[in-house]
C-alpha cells in the first residue's frame, strides 16, 4: 500500500528526486537519478539505452525489478513512473559512467539506513515531521494535532489492508466516504473549496477540521475492527458510517458554537497576504547530541497572523544556520581531514559556516544565517569523527 503522504522529494546537489515509500522502504525515480548523475538532456533515452545494457552484462532480472509507481510530474499530476530500492539502484549506478557516482551512493545508503531507522524507531519520524511544521510556522498545538491525525490515519489504513484493501484508488475512495459523510464533502471537492491545488488538505485544516476529520477515521477504526468487513462494498458502509458519526457530531457542534466548523481558510492566503516567500531546501541533517535525524527543511514566509514578519525572519534566519552546520557536518563526514568554510544561498537569506580542528579528534562548526537584517548563530563541538561523528554539544549562541 501506498500511503499518499509518503511521497517526497528529495536533492543531491540541487537535483530533485522523487521518491516514495512502497512496501516499508524508499523506492527512487529512477529517470531522476540518472539527469542528477549524468546530466543527460533526454534522461529516457538514456535510461533506455542503459536497460539494453545492463541486459547484456548479465543483469537479466532488472525488468522484475524495477516497478511503476505513480509519482507527481512537473505539471501536478501523476503518473506511472519506473521506480527500484536502494539495491537495485546500487546495481544500476555502477553502469553509469560517471564522477558523481560514488558520493551518490553515499547519499542513496543514507536515505534508506535513515528509513530502516524510521522502522526500527517509528518516534525518529515523528521528530522529522514536528520539525518540518515547526520550520513551516504552524502552532505547537496544530503540530500536536496533525501528528496525532497522521497516527490515527495509518492506524485505519492498517486495518483497511487487514480487510483486504490493496489498490490505492480503494484507500481514496474509501476516505472519499469518510470525507462526505463528516464534512459533506470528498477530498478533492474540499481543496477546491479551499482553492488549494496540489497541496496537502490536511496541512491546510485548522484545529477542529483536524479534529472531526481524526474522529470519523478512528470510529471507521473502530468499527471494521469490531465487525471485521470482508468485501469492498461492506468497508464502503463501514467508512461512511464512521464518516457519519463525526459529521452529526461536527453539525452538533456549529449548533453550539454558532459558525461553521468547515473553513475556507487556507496557509496560501496567510502567505500571500504576508508577501512571504517561499524557499525550498532538502537538507540531509543529523540531529543533535547524537541522534541522527534527516529533515527536509522548508523555510515558509507563512507564520500565523499573530506572528510578527521579523519573528519569521529570526525563525527562518535559525532554520538556515542549521542548514549550513548539517553541509559542514557532511563535509566532514566526507573527508575527515576538513577544517575551512564555506557557505550557502538559500531563497532570499544566506548561511556561512566555518570548521576548527581543536586537536586530535576534536573539532568545532561555528554557523550564521541571516535573512534581512536577523542573524542567528549556531555552535557545534565534537569530540569523535571515527568511526562516526560524536557531537557533544549543539546550542545556539549570541556569538562565537
Amino acid at each position: 500500500m501506498i500511503d499518499m503522504e509518503t511521497t517526497k522529494i528529495a536533492l543531491f546537489k540541487g537535483k530533485k528526486i522523487r521518491k516514495i515509500i512502497y512496501n516499508n522502504e524508499w523506492w527512487f525515480s529512477v529517470i531522476d537519478i540518472i539527469s542528477a548523475l549524468t546530466d543527460s538532456s533526454v534522461p529516457r533515452r538514456y535510461w533506455t539505452d542503459l536497460k539494453r545494457k545492463l541486459a547484456d552484462e548479465g543483469f537479466v532480472q532488472l525488468y522484475e525489478k524495477i516497478v511503476q509507481l505513480k509519482l507527481e510530474s512537473s505539471d501536478g499530476k501523476k503518473y506511472l513512473t519506473d521506480c527500484a530500492n536502494t539495491e537495485t539502484m546500487f546495481r544500476v549506478i555502477q553502469a553509469i559512467p560517471s564522477p558523481k557516482a560514488e558520493p551518490f551512493k553515499r547519499w542513496l545508503a543514507k536515505v534508506g539506513y535513515e528509513r530502516i531507522q524510521e522502522i526500527e524507531d517509528p518516534e525518529l519520524a515523528t521528530k522529522r515531521t514536528r520539525i518540518l511544521y515547526k520550520l513551516k510556522g504552524y502552532s505547537e498545538d496544530w503540530i500536536e494535532k496533525r501528528i496525532r491525525g497522521i497516527a490515527i490515519r495509518e492506524e485505519l489504513t492498517d486495518e483497511w489492508l487487514k480487510r483486504g484493501v490493496r489498490e490505492q484508488r480503494d484507500y481514496e475512495i474509501l476516505t472519499a466516504e469518510i470525507s462526505k459523510a463528516t464534512f459533506g464533502m470528498t477530498p478533492s471537492e474540499y481543496k477546491k473549496f479551499k482553492q488549494l491545488k496540489r497541496e496537502n488538505l490536511r496541512d491546510h485544516m485548522d484545529d477542529l477540521e483536524l479534529i472531526f476529520t481524526m474522529l470519523g477515521e478512528r470510529v471507521t477504526t473502530e468499527i471494521s475492527q469490531t465487525e471485521k468487513p470482508d468485501t469492498f462494498p461492506k468497508n464502503k458502509k463501514v467508512a461512511k458510517r464512521g464518516g457519519g458519526v463525526a459529521g452529526h457530531a461536527r453539525k452538533e457542534t456549529e449548533k453550539e458554537i454558532g459558525r461553521s466548523v468547515i473553513s475556507k481558510g487556507n496557509y496560501l492566503k496567510i502567505r500571500e497576504m504576508r508577501k512571504g516567500y517561499i524557499a525550498l531546501i532538502t537538507v540531509l541533517v543529523t540531529g543533535a547530541v547524537g541522534v541522527a535525524i534527516t529533515v527536509s527543511l522548508i523555510l515558509l514566509g507563512l507564520g500565523s497572523s499573530r506572528t510578527s514578519f521579523s519573528l519569521e525572519q529570526s525563525n527562518q534566519a535559525k532554520a538556515l544556520a542549521n542548514a549550513c552546520s548539517e553541509e559542514a557536518l557532511q563535509q566532514i563526514r566526507d573527508s575527515t581531514p576538513f577544517t575551512g568554510t564555506g557557505n550557502l544561498t538559500l531563497g532570499r537569506g544566506t548561511c556561512a559556516y566555518a570548521v576548527v580542528n581543536d586537536g586530535a579528534q576534536n573539532r568545532t562548526v561555528s554557523a550564521s544565517g541571516t535573512v534581512g537584517t536577523v542573524v542567528r548563530k549556531v555552535k557545534i563541538t565534537i569530540d569523535k569523527i571515527n568511526p562516526s561523528i560524536n557531537i557533544t554539544s549543539w546550542q545556539e549562541v549570541a556569538d562565537f
